[in-house]
């Protein structure tokens, strides 16, 4: 019997389960799989986590569990630190040592803040589980302090100004919209909750670019009818403990910056040697291979993956997904000898809720554009698709109905308090001066 290919897989994201998955029903393959967090997360919920509109167990599912039946699947809990892509052995940031026959890079990405002063040090993301918890936690902790407190209302502490006009920004804002009119105009009796504010900034010109002009004004309609203040064609120039700086000068008084204003490749693609590309992400070819590295693959929002255009796919889960079980197989491919082939996504259509009751979809080749109920159930059945687990995937779907058809919401759980809290005097407002003074 021939010895085992083993397979290094660098990331429990859609990308590295999509791969792991597709090489685990293989006997003549073991795989170690690395991932910093024990967890598979599901990224496009994780605004419904920051909104309290789902547990962390809804968006979160065990690596372990997921490839407990298959025992050619290894995970390892480590934080890959760096590749030899010649010896195809990498290094944890432990200096645990892994070495295999082939690598797949499928290590996600990590924040573009583009050199905002400040946003680094005070902008919250919202890219990962720990992410929705800090900002789940921060949203609830000044609803919190502006109730002990009513006077902070004026340092902003009910103002939220969320960074980025694409699918992460405006399905924040739009479930922030509706969890501050259902929920915290009902928790917090004493407060002027009316006086909260959201605004959204993009420097693009249009909310969720890559829309037809139609949803573009779907979306602008459906956010202001929420109350969602618009700042289009400017950008963040600075953010601060207790404010944010837009490029014509304004400024807007916050203690919650949502930062869902793109995101670049990890770390780990500069520390491979590899060739490098937009957002610092690893240039492959069209098989999904890294050319001058033999056995090394790049998948999902660690790579920068061709179509047939000469243009670079969008960083999403269904590409993610889909390019993680195209790289197995081609894989495969070279164990059996047979030709790799050239990456071919299968499009599903590109679809955003923008809070309870309203959804834009374009699907199919020609983009056929769907509004409210029917994207509503198209976003559904692409999400579930691309849920891990059968558990995880009902308890979403329950949760979903219940807070599309009713106004609950789950509890506002505040388990972050480093998040929470918060200096107010740092970086607060000047005190107004009385007319006539």
């Amino acid at each position: 019997m021939p010895p085992e290919h083993h397979v290094i897989v660098v990331g429990g994201g859609f990308a590295g389960v999509g791969c792991a998955r597709r090489l685990a029903k293989h006997r003549d393959v073991r795989v170690t799989l690395l991932d910093r967090n024990n967890y598979h997360q599901f990224q496009p919920l994780l605004y419904q986590l920051a909104t309290s509109q789902l547990a962390s167990s809804d968006v979160a599912f065990s690596l372990r569990k997921l490839f407990h039946d298959h025992e050619n699947v290894d995970v390892k809990l480590g934080e890959v630190a760096s590749v030899d892509p010649a010896t195809h052995t990498v290094t944890t940031a432990d200096g645990q040592e892994y070495s295999g026959d082939s690598i797949v890079l499928a290590a996600g990405s990590q924040p573009n803040f583009f050199r905002t002063p400040g946003a680094r040090e005070h902008a919250f993301p919202l890219y990962s589980l720990d992410d929705a918890q800090r900002l789940r936690s921060r949203v609830i902790g000044v609803f919190e302090d502006a109730d002990r407190d009513p006077s902070l209302v004026d340092q902003g502490a009910l103002n939220f100004v969320v960074v980025g006009g694409g699918a992460t920004g405006v399905e924040f804002a739009g479930a922030l919209a509706d969890m501050i009119a259902d929920t915290m105009s009902v928790e917090y009796r004493d407060l002027a909750v009316t006086a909260a504010q959201i605004h959204i900034v993009d420097l693009g010109h249009e909310l969720l670019a890559p829309f037809s002009d139609s949803a573009h004004e779907y979306v602008a309609k459906v956010l202001g009818r929420k109350g969602v203040r618009m700042h289009l064609g400017t950008a963040v120039t600075e953010v601060g403990p207790g404010h944010v700086t837009l490029a014509d000068g304004s400024s807007i008084r916050t203690r919650c910056v949502v930062w869902g204003g793109g995101i670049m490749a990890p770390a780990l693609a500069a520390a491979a040697g590899l060739p490098q590309g937009r957002g610092g992400r690893l240039d492959v070819l069209d098989d999904l291979t890294v050319e001058g590295a033999p056995g090394v693959y790049a998948v999902g929002d660690t790579a920068n993956i061709p179509t047939p255009h000469g243009e670079s796919h969008p960083q999403l889960g269904s590409v993610a997904l889909q390019s993680g079980a195209w790289a197995a197989d081609n894989l495969l491919a070279d164990l059996a000898g047979k030709p790799r082939k050239a990456f071919h996504y299968k499009d599903k259509g590109i679809m955003a809720m923008i809070g309870r009751g309203a959804a834009i979809a374009e699907v199919g080749p020609h983009r056929h554009e769907l509004h409210g109920a029917i994207a509503f159930s198209a976003w559904l059945g692409v999400h579930a698709a691309l849920m891990s687990g059968v558990r995880t995937r009902i308890d979403a779907f329950v949760e979903w109905g219940s807070d599309y058809f009713s106004s609950n919401r789950g509890p506002q759980v505040l388990d972050r308090s480093d998040a929470a809290r918060i200096d107010w005097a740092e970086d607060a407002a000047p005190p107004q001066v009385p007319a006539g003074v």
